[in-house]
């Protein structure tokens, strides 16, 4: 019985709110019941639907790690600090949820545009030497991935509405595409 991660994240390059970075841990043959639920891009979902998605998704999988970074580290490691930019920022948060789950194949859905590069810096960062890793772009298409992807959004999007109630108004998804949080910045910045 092989056990598979897949790695998904949330929340890359908003101007407000964490990015979420989570790992699904699945017996390989569940990849069809993940399949048959609907789990795919997150981005391919409605809020309702990702919703209800998520509490589906966590009656299938054996386990799961969410790591939450706030947007002061995600400023720290953008501006280089201890040697790291946001994608290898990411890659370590990445080996710590694999290393935590243990599983023999990972997939990663890769946020650099170097594959290689990506890969390896990941690869160094594993307990597990001999883990079948793969990182790719689009890796939704993996079913333990776009389960990932579905529980990182709802994650986020639960921590926007968190924000939203401690300042007691809209801002929106956090993204500056989104009108309404374009509205926030303008009137708050």
């Amino acid at each position: 019985m092989v056990l598979v991660v897949g790695v998904d994240e949330a929340g890359r390059g908003p101007v407000i709110g964490p990015l979420i970075i989570i790992g699904v841990l699945i017996h390989e043959e569940d990849s069809a019941r993940l399949k048959s639920l609907g789990a795919k891009d997150s981005k391919l979902l409605v809020h309702k639907k990702r919703v209800a998605l998520a509490k589906q998704i966590l009656k299938v999988i054996e386990n799961h790690k969410m790591i939450t970074i706030e947007p002061e580290e995600i400023d720290k490691a953008v501006q280089g600090h201890d040697g790291l930019n946001l994608n290898w920022l990411e890659a370590r948060k990445t080996a710590e949820i694999i290393n935590f789950l243990k599983p023999d194949k990972a997939i990663v859905d890769c946020p650099s545009p170097n594959l290689k590069a990506y890969s390896n810096y990941l690869k160094k960062l594993l307990n597990n030497q001999s883990i079948e890793l793969i990182t790719e772009h689009k890796a939704e298409k993996y079913e333990a991935v776009a389960a990932a992807s579905i529980l990182a959004k709802v994650a986020r999007e639960e921590a926007v509405e968190k924000i939203e109630k401690k300042l007691g108004q809209k801002i929106g998804t956090g993204y500056m595409s989104n009108p309404q949080c374009q509205n926030f910045v303008k009137e708050n910045f």
